[in-house]
Parts: C-alpha cells; structure tokens; sequence
C-alpha cells in the first residue's frame, strides 16, 4: 500500500487555489497539504491555509533562495512535492533539482503563448484580450529552470467572445483553475 504523498503550497496572494487545493485533499487516504509556504506575509492564502488548519511558513525572497533554510523546513514537514499556486518568485535551481519533476505550476494562459518574465494575473489577460484571441486557458506544467518553461502536463480551454473584457478573461481561466488544477495533481502524483 502506497504511503501518503505530502504536498507544499508555495503562494504569493490570495490563494483561491491554494484553497481549492487543500479542500480536494482534505479527506484523501493518499495526498495530505502538509505546509504553505509564502514570500509575503500579507498574502491571503495565509489566512485560508489557517482557517483550514494547515501550517504556514513566511520566508524572505533571501531564506527561499537559501537551501540551508528552506530544504530543512521541507524535511521537517516531509514534503514530497510541490505545487505552486500563484507563486510569483522564481523557484531556485538547488529545488528545481532536488524536487525533479515533483513542482507543478499552474499559468493563466496556454502555454508557450503569453509565459515568461512579467506574463502572470492580469497582465497574461490584457495581452490576450489585445492580441484578439479566440480562446485562452490554463497550463499544468511541471517547474524547470526556465521561466514558464517545464515539460506541460495538461492544457485546458476555453472560448473567448470579442466582447470579453479582461475580466471576463480572468474569470473564465478561475473557472478552469477551479475545475482542474487539483485533479491534474493528483493525477500527477498517482501515477508516479
């Protein structure tokens, strides 16, 4: 019997995701949310990884670059993989490394279109919505050492309207954020 498979959050908002993440796991038999980590102290996901009981760690930009620092907090909670949910930093090579095809990331948009440097949130909706796109979506990737860059694990679309605004973008890419963001980890991870 396969043991219970610890994931971390790393977040740098809200954390509707994050959320979302750890109510799907919440009463799994093979998947457990061990840990939140963010890089902001006033990000919301905070406040909803505590409302659920699930412990969090605020560290400096320094202290996740800092494998002294961050690699033995993730021992200590045992953390076998990592998702990123809204995470805004770029995550060290010494993890990228250490965790090989164990981060998954979520990007507002299919990528390779509209990834990269600054390409997250609303600015991945404006350029959409400027470049007159017919449809948009999210991409489930793994993390690599290149920005927006890892091997794709699942896409997932949807239509765009010409009278779609950018928030009507960024509401339609929530919806399949919610819908499958956590299915695809679990997949992910179960069939490891």
């Amino acid at each position: 019997m396969k043991q219970t498979t610890n994931i971390a959050i790393f977040v740098s908002g809200n954390g509707t995701n994050c959320e979302n993440i750890i109510r799907y796991f919440k009463d799994s038999d093979h998947i457990h949310v061990a840990l939140v980590i963010s890089n902001r102290a006033d990000a919301y996901a905070l406040n909803r990884a505590a409302r659920h009981g699930v412990p969090s760690r605020v560290l400096s930009r320094a202290d996740i670059n800092n494998p002294q620092v961050l690699t033995p907090l993730l021992n200590d909670y045992h953390v076998d993989y990592i998702v990123l949910a809204g995470f805004m930093l770029m995550v060290p090579a010494f993890l990228v490394e250490a965790y090989d095809k164990r981060i998954v990331n979520i990007h507002p948009s299919l990528l390779p279109k509209y990834g990269g440097k600054g390409m997250y949130g609303h600015h991945v909706h404006q350029a959409v919505k400027e470049a007159g796109e017919c449809e948009t979506g999210i991409t489930i990737h793994y993390v690599s050492n290149v920005c927006d860059g890892g091997e794709i694990i699942a896409q997932f679309s949807t239509p765009l309207s010409p009278d779609d605004t950018v928030d009507d973008i960024e509401s339609k890419v929530h919806v399949l954020e919610q819908q499958h963001f956590p299915q695809v980890i679990e997949q992910t991870i179960m069939s490891r």
